[in-house]
């Protein structure tokens, strides 16, 4: 297994970065039309969580972005420099209450979006993984 890395800046247009870095990715890896948004999505989330709420947009801190496969899953693994967070305690997105907030649905889209989502080093890492990832 090959792990392959990028470095991200912490700046909000990095994100179009890591668009093109995945739909590059899926179409050399062949993944399914299925599959594809539900990685671009959940990707571009943790990545956005991580230059937002784990770096605080501190431009001096960067996000690292992992990916690899192994076996039939496509794995993601976002880090940020941050001090991490309490991804257990999260406000539920869909309760009325926070139904109408605009943010607090990243962590939600990623547990609905991935297969597997894992979080360590207290948050500040989030391992993302996609299983049948291609067109067999």
């Amino acid at each position: 297994m090959s792990i392959d890395s990028i470095k991200i800046p912490t700046h909000i247009s990095s994100l179009s970065i890591v668009e093109k870095h995945i739909d590059s990715l899926c179409q050399n890896l062949s993944v399914a039309e299925r599959c594809y948004g539900n990685v671009l999505i959940a990707v571009t989330e943790a990545v956005n969580n991580a230059i937002i709420h784990g770096n605080k947009n501190d431009e001096s801190k960067e996000v690292t972005l992992n990916y690899y496969t192994e076996k039939k899953s496509l794995v993601f693994q976002i880090k940020d420099e941050g001090n991490g967070f309490d991804y257990e305690n999260l406000p539920d997105p869909t309760d009325p209450v926070n139904i109408e907030k605009l943010h607090g649905r990243g962590v939600f889209l990623m547990k609905n979006l991935a297969d597997d989502v894992a979080f360590e080093e207290n948050g500040k890492s989030v391992t993302l993984s996609f299983h049948n990832f291609d067109n067999d």
